[in-house]
């Protein structure tokens, strides 16, 4: 049994991101087997014990997660290309009337918050924007399969057998896409569910079956749906709710 590098383990049981990890050890917030781990690049065993300790427990508990519906015209991430980040909307002045959270919005939310996940600039629909590292492995860590639900607006004809071919069959950047769920809503309308998030992926994936998307809204990332927020509105993640 080969020891791995502590930061790496505590990412495994999810415990913290790796740059929390690094973060914690070094403060002097972890213990393995009991005993206080403070050294960067430390290693441990599998079967070893690792926990955190009240202080980092403490300071989980104060990060928040912000749920966001995008409007057209923003990027998930970094300010690219003069458009403005989805962050921006993030301010009193935005937050859900209707939000239930019971968090007062406070400045220091704004700090690391972070997309768990992407949206285009020409998609709209629900965005997750966390300080929580837990959380953003979760939703985008390289083995999570969490289901992300969207309405694509579509122009064009599927030839039989197509459809099936968005469910399961389509290749993106020479690797076999994982098996979606998709069926037609309406008359011009699928509903995409998908356990991955590769760039532009909706949208690739109807280019392949001859169809070009003329709208995109995200419904739902796993447990959280998209609901009644208005687009351009905000609310935090209810410390009951989980993805």
């Amino acid at each position: 049994m080969e020891p791995i590098r502590l930061s790496k383990r505590m990412t495994e049981l999810g415990l913290c991101s790796r740059r929390e990890a690094d973060e914690y050890i070094a403060r002097g917030w972890v213990r393995v087997d009991g005993v206080v781990v403070d050294v960067l690049g430390s290693k441990v065993l599998p079967t070893q014990t690792v926990t955190l300790n009240k202080a980092a427990e403490r300071e989980q508990a104060g990060r928040v997660t912000v749920l966001i519906n995008k409007p057209i015209g923003y990027v998930s991430g970094q300010a690219e290309d003069g458009y403005q980040p989805a962050v921006v909307l993030v301010k009193p002045d935005n937050q859900w009337a209707d939000d239930t959270s019971g968090i007062r919005f406070d400045r220091e939310h704004l700090k690391s918050l972070v997309p768990a996940g992407r949206l285009d600039i020409d998609s709209v629909g629900l965005l997750v924007l966390t300080q929580d590292g837990r959380i953003a492995k979760h939703l985008i860590g390289e083995n999570s399969s969490v289901e992300k639900e969207y309405l694509v607006r579509v122009n064009g004809q599927l030839a039989p057998g197509d459809l099936k071919r968005l469910n399961y069959g389509l290749e993106l950047d020479g690797q076999k896409l994982k098996r979606a769920e998709v069926w037609w809503q309406n008359r011009d309308q699928l509903r995409f569910i998908l356990h991955e998030g590769k760039k532009r992926q909706i949208r690739r994936m109807c280019e392949a079956v001859g169809l070009r998307v003329v709208g995109l809204k995200r419904i739902r990332i796993g447990k959280i749906e998209l609901g009644d927020l208005p687009t351009g509105q905000w609310r935090y993640l209810h410390p009951d709710e989980m993805f």
